[in-house]
């Protein structure tokens, strides 16, 4: 007998928003949708499918209205009285994945007795950040000298990754949910967030991003840590915002990269894309980061800025899509990236030893399958 069920047609308008669908995409994927919203009862497994497809715990749409989901760290992207639309399936997915691997690994931690991160919450938003700026380069070995050898920013990306682990800071930069290609994270909704804790900090980057943003974002996210915060953030370069941690850890990812004293010296007094881009070279960050900088320093008015930043970043994004090559890359490569170098060592040694089990090591490296964890082993030199 085939089973129909009542629904209301506020929870399914609900599910598609939270899934990020748009009309081409209920098309294809929900044939019915429209029916249901008219008043057409769908079946027991119509809805489970649809709630499976939509990232959506089937108990909620049995609720007789749309629940309330919040984000479950302190949201820095509200700007004024502007609200933040309700978080996609895919961001609220991705914190609780992270907050689930942290756990892991502060529990490891605690077991294996690894010392506190002892910068952690070592600050408050009164701190200067050009002397937290000078410290964060020191710890990391990340000024601008030693920039210099980097090939370039992308490089300078995979070394400040490796470099912010090395000082105790679990990092992942992933574009996705999970392992899940088809489900991609949109940097309009989010560009990072960070989870304070003091012995497994985390910062996550969303890899949809460029990887000159995901620079900023990184270093950003790194300030929070040393305020001892957990955050969710867009870290706006072009927007003002009224959000005290979140100006002062711009001001200090700002510094980091690009110290104001060097761009006062530096400059050559007008924002051309060539002199963008000698800066950019010199600095091995982004065009942005440098128009940023010339902004700080007193160079460009507000709205002056604002319109030069725009520019540059359609130019940006338009060289990007020009020379994007196609998609994809080594699993082994890749992988690591996304649930940080640091954490999925532990997990596979951990598990090798016997202080994890298999299914809780797949769970969190993302496999099902033994070979999986065998090549990510090898990948990682743990054996």
């Amino acid at each position: 007998m085939t089973v129909r069920v009542d629904v209301e047609p506020d929870l399914l308008r609900w599910a598609v928003g939270r899934a990020g669908w748009s009309d081409e995409v209920i098309g294809q994927r929900a044939p019915r949708f429209h029916d249901w919203i008219a008043g057409t009862r769908p079946t027991l497994k119509q809805l489970e499918d649809f709630a499976h497809k939509t990232h959506t715990p089937l108990g909620y749409l049995f609720l007789s209205e749309p629940p309330e989901e919040d984000v479950p760290i302190p949201d820095m992207r509200t700007l004024g009285n502007q609200a933040v639309r309700q978080p996609s399936a895919n961001l609220l997915d991705t914190i609780y994945r992270c907050q689930s691997r942290q756990d892991w690994y502060s529990d490891f931690a605690v077991r294996h007795e690894l010392p506190e991160v002892e910068f952690v919450g070592e600050v408050d938003t009164s701190a200067p950040p050009e002397f937290v700026a000078d410290r964060i380069r020191q710890d990391l070995n990340f000024d601008i000298g030693e920039r210099a050898a980097f090939r370039s920013w992308e490089d300078a990306l995979r070394q400040l990754i490796e470099r912010i682990e090395g000082i105790g800071v679990l990092v992942m930069v992933s574009g996705i949910v999970g392992s899940d290609t088809h489900r991609k994270l949109n940097p309009e909704e989010f560009r990072g967030f960070a989870l304070a804790d003091p012995v497994a900090p985390l910062i996550f980057v969303n890899g949809s991003d460029t990887k000159a943003a995901q620079i900023f974002t990184m270093i950003h996210e790194l300030g929070h840590i040393w305020l001892g915060q957990s955050a969710l953030s867009d870290a706006p370069m072009a927007r003002m915002t009224e959000q005290d941690a979140e100006l002062w850890c711009n001001q200090v990812a700002a510094e980091v990269l690009v110290p104001i004293a060097t761009i006062r010296t530096e400059y050559r007094g007008q924002p051309t894309v060539g002199e963008l881009e000698r800066l950019a070279r010199k600095y091995r960050v982004s065009t942005l980061v440098v128009l940023k900088r010339i902004f700080d320093a007193g160079y460009l008015r507000w709205d002056d800025y604002r319109r030069y930043y725009a520019t540059e970043r359609d130019r940006v994004i338009d060289a990007l899509s020009r020379n994007s090559g196609p998609g994809g890359g080594n699993y082994y490569y890749t992988q690591p990236l996304r649930l940080s170098r640091q954490l999925a060592r532990a997990v596979i040694a951990d598990t090798l030893e016997g202080g994890t089990t298999f299914r809780d090591a797949f769970r969190l490296l993302g496999t099902r399958k033994r070979e999986t964890f065998d090549n990510l082993a090898t990948e990682l030199g743990v054996g």
